[in-house]
C-alpha cells in the first residue's frame, strides 16, 4: 500500500475528504518524526512503539571494491510492534517454506 492508497482508506473509514485525510496523515507523520528527532518515543498502545536506537560502529565490505570499510556509529529510527498488532498479523498470515525460501501466505 502506498501513501495515496492509505489516504483513500483513511478518508473512507473516518468519513473525511481525501484532502483532510492527507492533512491528518501528514500531520501524524510530521509529529512522529519531530518526536523521534528529540529522542522522544511515540507509543501507540496496541499498535507499537516508534523510537530511536543507537548502532555501534561496524566493519563492512564494499561490494564494488571488496575493501573493508568502517561504518561509524549512528542513530536510526526503529519500530517495535505491539502485542495487538503481532496477534492480528499472526492470525491472518503464516510463514511457509517454498523451494528453500520462507514466504508469507494468508492463513
Amino acid at each position: 500500500m502506498n501513501k495515496a492508497e492509505l489516504v483513500d482508506r483513511i478518508a473512507q473509514r473516518a468519513g473525511l475528504t481525501k484532502k483532510d485525510a492527507r492533512k491528518a496523515l501528514d500531520a501524524t507523520v510530521d509529529i512522529i518524526a519531530e518526536a523521534l528527532g528529540t529522542n522522544e518515543p511515540v507509543l501507540l498502545t496496541g499498535f507499537g512503539k516508534f523510537e530511536v536506537r543507537a548502532r555501534k560502529r561496524s566493519q563492512r565490505i564494499n561490494p564494488q571494491t571488496q575493501k573493508r570499510i568502517t561504518v561509524p556509529e549512528k542513530v536510526v529510527p526503529a519500530f517495535k510492534p505491539g502485542k495487538n498488532l503481532k496477534t492480528l498479523v499472526g492470525k491472518k498470515l503464516k510463514a511457509v517454506e517454498e523451494r528453500g525460501e520462507l514466504k508469507v501466505k494468508k492463513a
